[in-house]
């Protein structure tokens, strides 16, 4: 009986590795980007230089898959380097003392075909929110260049940047409260 038990276990976990594929986004082709009302306005919008996403993808139902990103806010780019200084200070990111930014997915619930509801834990500023996104499965194709398999995956959502802390001593009637943000990712099998 215990030789029939740990062949179950053996195949069972066997199964479990085939059935998950981990896909790791390509730095040069990958980028999250915000946007943000000033004055009410006109939309200031940005990105960070250094992001990743990783997907422990399971191949024979994708809603059981576990996605997580990570973004050094220190590489916020806004094409004024005054701002971006700005935006790395006390004031906003402080990214001295809180260098990552990391979301972690809770659940995916399919929407409709290649668009999904991406629950999960976002850390940032030092605060830990649950948040709601919207991944959305672009396509694969296979890179001339690499010879790989690539697939494309946009992330979509709005946060409160008050929700963390970030820009408290600056009024919505100056920067709004609601950032916008999009992921654009291109990754491929680790």
């Amino acid at each position: 009986m215990k030789k029939i038990l740990s062949l179950l276990a053996v195949l069972l976990v066997t199964v479990t590795v085939y059935a998950q594929k981990v896909l790791v986004s390509d730095p040069a082709h990958s980028r999250i980007e915000f946007a943000v009302m000033h004055l009410g306005i006109n939309d200031i919008t940005g990105n960070f230089d250094k992001a990743n996403l990783t997907i422990n993808a399971d191949e024979k139902s994708f809603v059981n898959s576990k996605i997580n990103f990570q973004v050094e806010p220190s590489s916020i780019n806004t094409h004024i380097e005054a701002r971006d200084n700005h935006l790395k200070s006390a004031d906003f990111f402080n990214v001295e003392t809180y260098p990552t930014m990391v979301f972690n997915s809770t659940s995916l619930k399919k929407q409709k075909k290649n668009y999904y509801k991406l629950y999960g834990n976002l850390l940032m500023h030092g605060v830990t929110k649950p948040v709601e996104l919207t991944l959305i499965y672009r396509g694969s194709t296979v890179n001339p260049m690499s010879k790989k398999t690539t697939h494309g995956y946009q992330v979509l959502g709005t946060l409160k940047r008050s929700d963390f802390g970030v820009g408290p001593n600056f009024p919505e009637a100056i920067i709004s409260d609601l950032v916008r943000i999009k992921g654009d990712f291109e990754l491929t099998e680790k």
